[in-house]
């Protein structure tokens, strides 16, 4: 099996709030940086995205590609990649748990990702780090500022 990075944060939120953020998948260009745009392609019965088409632009990586979604659990939501240009595998998740009394979030986000041309694991695993670093921080930075509607 794949190894896979994770890292977590603590965002001065309710999990509701924060997790309202994460689903609002229309509005992570706005915050998201690498994302450029994304698109709601198919939704559950409770309304929640279930396949999203997102087209990213990070420098040297460009890519659009589709994930499937699950909501597994009030405070989880798990990703799977469909296609892509670039990526053999992407798969993620963000596991939310509420601290301070439920005033406070800690925000755990695992990712696994594989690309198509060959690179070094330990590259492989610098480069999730990053990713997930730049997107917990911008979680957070969205979250806390208040731009959430």
């Amino acid at each position: 099996m794949a190894e896979h990075t994770s890292s977590s944060i603590t965002i001065e939120a309710a999990p509701a709030e924060v997790m309202s953020v994460i689903a609002d998948f229309d509005r992570y260009p706005e915050w998201t940086g690498e994302v450029k745009q994304a698109e709601v392609l198919a939704k559950d019965a409770q309304g929640r995205a279930e396949q999203v088409r997102l087209v990213l632009d990070a420098g040297a990586i460009k890519d659009d590609h589709t994930l499937a979604y699950s909501w597994p659990a009030e405070n989880v939501v798990s990703w799977s990649l469909v296609k892509s240009q670039m990526l053999r595998q992407l798969d993620g998740s963000y596991s939310l748990a509420p601290v301070a009394g439920g005033a406070h979030t800690e925000v755990t986000y695992q990712l696994t990702v594989d690309v198509k041309i060959p690179m070094l694991g330990m590259i492989k695993r610098k480069a999730e780090k990053v990713i997930i670093d730049r997107a917990l921080q911008g979680l957070k930075e969205r979250v806390e500022s208040g731009a959430t509607s």
